[in-house]
């Protein structure tokens, strides 16, 4: 079990099936059980899915004194979160729309509000980072100042820039020169994903790179090892949506490598977790327990 500190986003999610994209016009609607308002976000996310896994987790955002904001302290109390380190310090909180079609493909739309004007206080971020095994800092603008002193308290950084084209991307720049591990979406490379990881490694000397290749599994560069390979995809169970795969390939994939120090069965494990997830409507839904895990990867074929 690792100690693990998270700072990122929350945000109120709405999950509205629809007949399919591109949206054809339609004045009014009745979708039954299809409409549906749960906590989310990258942060909380990460957070419920490192904490179902079994570790430790101290999550550190911000929500807001709004009527929408009284579901957070609900949900993670739901979900066995210390409520410590969120603070409801926004006038309004962050929400956002998710539309998903049978297939399980996914248009979001976040409105974060005043998120990226608001800073993070910095003494209970060193408060929560003691003994921390690892320090999972999304690219929200709050999580910025944390990155140097993670690194000055010598805990490693894992971080998750999601799509990016650019190695000197003004806004994910600083996030990639610090991490320890870093992952990405492959939907808008200049580049096929070996070359970019490549890329990626030669600007930052970055330890670990994990590439999020949708339907197409993930590839991972480990830089110690001059490898770069891919892990295909699994099905576990039917595709609902694909909100939040991302997040938990990435929180997967931590919580195996802070247990085995193996990236690779890291990765497997973590493409297993991710197909599950991924039966779920809502982003910070269908995450596995470790037991169950295992279950899923002593059924998988590799």
């Amino acid at each position: 079990m690792a100690n693990i500190v998270v700072s990122g986003l929350i945000n109120v999610e709405t999950t509205l099936r629809v007949d399919g994209f591109p949206l054809h016009y339609q004045p009014v609607r009745f979708p039954v059980h299809s409409v549906e308002t749960t906590v989310s976000g990258v942060g909380y996310n990460v957070a419920r899915a490192l904490s179902t896994l079994g570790n430790r987790v101290r999550l550190l955002s911000l929500f807001g004194a709004d009527p929408v904001g009284m579901l957070v302290p609900a949900a993670l109390r739901e979900a066995g979160l210390d409520e410590q380190y969120v603070l409801a310090t926004m006038p309004a909180t962050a929400q956002s729309v998710i539309l998903y079609d049978g297939s399980g493909r996914r248009s979001a739309s976040t409105d974060l509000k005043d998120i990226q004007e608001r800073n993070y206080p910095a003494d209970l971020f060193h408060q929560a980072l003691a003994g921390a095994d690892l320090a999972a800092l999304c690219n929200i603008g709050f999580s910025r100042p944390f990155l140097q002193r993670a690194r000055e308290a010598g805990v490693p950084i894992a971080t998750d820039v999601h799509t990016i084209a650019d190695l000197d991307d003004p806004y994910d720049q600083d996030f990639m020169a610090a991490a320890d591990i870093l992952f990405m979406s492959d939907e808008k490379l200049p580049c096929p994903p070996e070359e970019w990881a490549r890329r990626v490694q030669d600007r930052y000397g970055t330890p670990l790179v994990i590439i999020g290749l949708g339907s197409a599994g993930a590839l991972l560069a480990v830089r110690q090892d001059g490898y770069i390979g891919r892990v295909p995809a699994v099905q576990t169970r039917p595709v609902v949506n694909t909100i939040g795969a991302g997040d938990a390939l990435f929180s997967a994939f931590v919580h195996g490598y802070l247990r085995t120090r193996d990236p690779y069965a890291a990765l497997r494990r973590a493409v297993v977790f991710a197909s599950y997830k991924i039966g779920e409507k809502g982003g910070a839904a269908g995450f596995l327990d470790a037991r169950a895990l295992e279950e899923w990867v002593g059924r998988t074929n590799w």
